[in-house]
């Protein structure tokens, strides 16, 4: 057998993978699965987007290019634009990505010098491929754990500044992937102004930004003064259009990055394929149904939290992305919890699922309304009849 990458010994299976497989076992039983423990939303894509992916097909078909259609570039702007009150150039400023979690993943790639500077500092709880994509770069990651003290905020100048100094790239995610919680303009100013005094390179994932679930929609570092010297912005239309299978994303921020990002990623036959791009132009361009995406999520957050009062389960507030950040009654084990939910058919992710030993399980509001009210008679039953206790 050929030699393995030492380096897999170092991962463990893919939180989503075992979930899945998770989810086939419970089947196979002959349970009923209400699996809330993938961002993976059930409701149906806009009949409008998906009638563009069908006229985007060409009648040949050939090779996308890595900086993408023009129409693309200009879409994102513009949405950029009307979401941010932000100018982009699209020619200079925009690139597409097959989904935000390959150019997470690749990113390191092109900016992390493992002889130089190593160091990739990022939150936990969190997204695993900060972690993963910075240990196949040759990079060393930093993961620093956050608290519901401090907001789930990452404050790098809390941190030992000999560690600082070998740091090449500071990711945030807000709206924050498990937690739900959200920063303001003044923070985000501070942190690019950390970074840009020690040239670390802020990458700001925000998958989330566009699933805000009450009135404030929150900010991005795109909003920073122009230039955005040293800033990387990572959107996605998974969650905000119901694009999952499509892998559609762009990244936005400091012209001179973006250029490096465009000549590196032509190896890596990432680029984003011409119907894809065009369904993503028409989800884009319009704001309507991403609007009546949020509407569903905020209800079916509203019924969870309901329920969540009367069995008097504790959780984080969630104004935006499409979790919440639940925890285990009487602070008990995540796993224990999840495998107890998991016997009625409840699927969710604990807390070690995303690096940290923290009593919580995170609680996907993708299965649908109908569903949502089902597994909560469920998850009700289990608490009534004591199960709900650790």
């Amino acid at each position: 057998m050929p030699d393995r990458n030492p380096m897999l010994d170092q991962l463990a299976t893919y939180p989503a993978e075992a979930l899945y497989a998770k989810r086939d076992a419970l089947r196979a039983r002959g349970l009923e699965v209400f699996d809330f423990s993938v961002g993976d939303p059930r409701e149906p894509t806009d009949g409008a987007i998906r009638q563009a992916f069908g006229d985007g097909v060409p009648e040949v078909s050939q090779y996308p290019t890595i900086r993408g259609l023009a129409e693309f570039r200009r879409a994102c702007a513009d949405w950029v634009s009307r979401r941010f009150g932000v100018m982009l150039d699209p020619a200079r400023e925009i690139l597409p990505c097959s989904g935000a979690k390959e150019a997470v993943f690749h990113l390191p790639l092109c900016f992390v010098d493992p002889a130089r500077r190593p160091r990739v500092l990022y939150g936990i709880p969190g997204y695993p491929v900060y972690e993963r994509g910075t240990l196949f770069a040759g990079g060393t990651p930093w993961p620093v754990e956050l608290h519901a003290e401090s907001g789930y905020r990452l404050e790098p100048w809390k941190l030992p500044r000999q560690l600082i100094g070998e740091t090449a790239v500071i990711w945030i995610n807000y709206p924050h992937n498990p937690t739900g919680a959200t920063v303001d303009r003044a923070y985000l100013s501070r942190l690019a102004e950390f970074c840009q005094a020690r040239d670390i390179l802020l990458c700001s994932d925000e998958c989330y930004v566009d699933l805000y679930l009450d009135d404030e929609s929150p900010p991005s570092v795109l909003e920073l003064g122009e230039g955005h010297r040293g800033l990387l912005a990572f959107h996605s239309l998974s969650k905000r259009s119901g694009m999952t299978g499509y892998r559609s994303g762009f990244i936005a921020g400091d012209a001179e990055l973006i250029a490096t990002l465009a000549e590196v990623r032509g190896n890596f036959g990432v680029a984003s394929t011409v119907p894809v791009q065009r369904a993503a132009i028409a989800a884009w361009s319009d704001d309507a149904h991403a609007a009546g995406r949020r509407a569903l999520f905020a209800d079916k957050r509203d019924l969870f939290l309901s329920f969540f009062a009367r069995a008097g389960i504790d959780h984080l507030p969630c104004r935006a992305t499409l979790y919440l950040w639940v925890e285990v009654p009487g602070q008990g084990d995540p796993v224990d919890y999840a495998e107890r939910l998991a016997d009625r058919g409840i699927l969710v992710s604990p807390a070690p699922f995303h690096g940290v030993d923290q009593p919580y399980v995170r609680l996907a509001l993708v299965p649908t309304r109908e569903d949502c009210e089902r597994a909560i008679a469920i998850w009700a039953q289990l608490h009534e009849q004591g199960g709900g206790d650790s």
